[in-house]
């Protein structure tokens, strides 16, 4: 299988993610086509936490909103929340639809409860620049 990588553009530079597709296939597959149809653009960074993590995905703005449909929850024990990890944001048990966070620091007090689905490859230093209210210009 090829490498997936999904290149965040935003107005404070660019984020290169690799997309755990052999290890998580589900969750990829359904960030992929949300992002191929243009879901993710102009949407914004509407959870931003110092030190934590910045979240996006939400059409909403504001973190309750999603794709229409919620999908299954899909762990692999390499997976686990490291700084600088994409994982999907949800509200429990198979919850996730398009709502993702990037992480500024490990957090494995999230690991078994939120899908870990890519590594920053490129652009940290972008993550940790991001305010909330930024926005997404293309995923």
């Amino acid at each position: 299988m090829s490498e997936l990588v999904a290149v965040f553009t935003t107005g404070r530079g660019v984020i290169r993610i690799k997309l755990h597709a052999d290890k998580v296939p589900l969750t990829v597959a359904n960030f992929v086509n949300l992002a191929r149809r243009g879901f993710y653009d102009g949407l914004k960074f509407h959870r931003v936490i110092a030190d934590f993590m910045i979240q996006g995905g939400c059409p909403q703005g504001i973190g309750t909103g999603g794709p229409g449909y919620r999908f299954e929850d899909e762990f692999h024990p390499e997976l686990r929340h490291e700084r600088g990890v994409l994982s999907m944001a949800n509200a429990g048990p198979r919850t996730n639809g398009s709502q993702f966070f990037i992480t500024h620091v490990p957090c494995p007090w999230l690991d078994g409860k939120h899908s870990v689905f890519g590594t920053v490859v490129e652009g940290l230093a972008v993550v940790d620049a991001v305010k909330g209210g930024d926005s997404i210009t293309s995923v």
